[in-house]
């Protein structure tokens, strides 16, 4: 069955007899193919999509105008409801806002922002976009709890053994900081020894980590079922995975400009410099990591999930070829976009590799041309040593 679908299952008993309900979420981006075929009811029968042409373009029709944030999460909640469910105390902390003195400036203000929408009956249907940024507790909003922010910390390198899980289900502007401190104080520590003191730095940059969890949240797709943002740490990296199969292709992240399928939460979480929208976090992520240094973050599709990942220190040594030519495109895309050229001399700089060794950097560099993803500046140039490097697509 594609997409996945979120069934859920109710027991209860009715005038003295058991009843089992099934409960079938309606179909929200696409229709739901059941063996590869799509059915539609016609009447009392179930008929394949396919024989009814017309029936179908107008469910294309009504497809491509739904938005998961102008959904509704709960209807008809009163004021007292509202203020139960959603952190308005931090909406007006993170937009810098002074708290109104009563009730109704809160909800006319709530209103403004479409987080709900008001029945004409003094009560409110409370949207996908209030419940998701503002959630005391998201699973106090039935199948939007599926889109909590997961966080779980593994003791090795794989997931046999859990240590612990990041607790709390809060909306994501709510508890955006508390995540991002969250992971980072339970990551281990390297010890840097100066002159006259030691001190204890983080293994992963901060600025990546904070970067990353942002996409995720923010470039999910909400309609794809029975799935959530996860962030997974292991001893030798940190997964962040998201739902939904990239709008942009992964090599492109670096420099194409940024396309949402949440437009109202992108904006939101731009206000609040939880995110950009100018499309340089990635940008981040690579300079923060490059600056460490750390193997070169992955990028990469999997099914209907977008995946990153950040790797902890390793040495050149321990590298495999398609993460040094990863190091050496992203290292080259970088300069581009400072409008500055890869040479041998830069990414020997970036990789920590000496001087002596150049050799060792122009066969990653040969490699990484072989491969198509940089090519040489001034192709007629004679010394490999003395030669620049464009990303691809420059």
């Amino acid at each position: 069955m594609a997409p996945r679908v979120d069934f859920r299952i109710h027991e209860l008993v009715l005038a003295g007899k058991s009843l089992v309900v099934v409960e079938v979420p309606a179909a929200s981006h696409t229709p739901v193919r059941f063996r590869e075929t799509e059915f539609i009811c016609v009447g009392t029968y179930k008929k394949k999509i396919k024989d009814y042409p017309e029936k179908e373009r107008s469910l294309w029709a009504v497809f491509q105008n739904r938005h998961f944030e102008s959904d509704i999460a709960i209807e008809d909640a009163s004021a007292d409801q509202i203020t139960s469910l959603l952190d308005y105390p931090a909406y007006f902390d993170l937009t810098e806002q002074p708290l109104p003195s009563n009730l109704e400036a809160i909800l006319n203000r709530f209103m403004d922002e479409k987080f709900i929408v008001s029945r004409h009956d003094g009560r409110f249907d409370i949207t996908n976009f209030g419940a998701i940024l503002l959630a005391k507790d998201l699973s106090r909003f039935g199948r939007l709890s599926r889109k909590t922010l997961r966080g779980i910390f593994y003791k090795g390198k794989n997931r046999v053994e859990t240590i612990r899980e990041m607790p709390g289900a809060k909306g994501y502007a709510v508890g955006f900081d508390r995540a991002v401190t969250f992971i980072n104080d339970h990551l281990p520590l390297n010890e840097e020894i100066g002159q006259t003191f030691r001190r204890e730095v983080r293994i992963y940059p901060e600025v990546a980590i904070r970067e990353l969890m942002a996409n995720t949240l923010i470039h999910q797709d909400f309609y794809l079922t029975g799935a959530g943002p996860m962030v997974e740490i292991f001893a030798d990296r940190i997964e962040f995975t998201n739902p939904g199969a990239s709008l942009i292709d992964p090599l492109r992240f670096i420099d194409q400009p940024p396309r949402s399928r949440n437009e109202g939460l992108a904006a939101f979480m731009r206000r609040i410099n939880i995110c950009e929208e100018r499309g340089t976090g990635i940008d981040k992520v690579i300079t923060a990591v490059e600056a460490v240094p750390l193997p070169p973050p992955d990028f990469r599709v999997s099914g209907d999930n977008t995946i990153a990942v950040l790797y902890s220190e390793r040495s050149l040594a321990e590298m495999t070829q398609p993460e040094r030519m990863r190091a050496c495109y992203q290292h080259a895309c970088l300069m581009y976009e400072t409008n500055e050229r890869m040479t041998n001399g830069s990414l020997r700089k970036r990789m920590k590799i000496a001087e002596q060794n150049y050799s060792m950097v122009s066969r990653i560099i040969a490699a990484t041309v072989q491969e198509g993803l940089v090519k040489p500046f001034d192709p007629e140039m004679g010394s490999k040593r003395l030669s620049s490097y464009v990303p691809f697509w420059a």
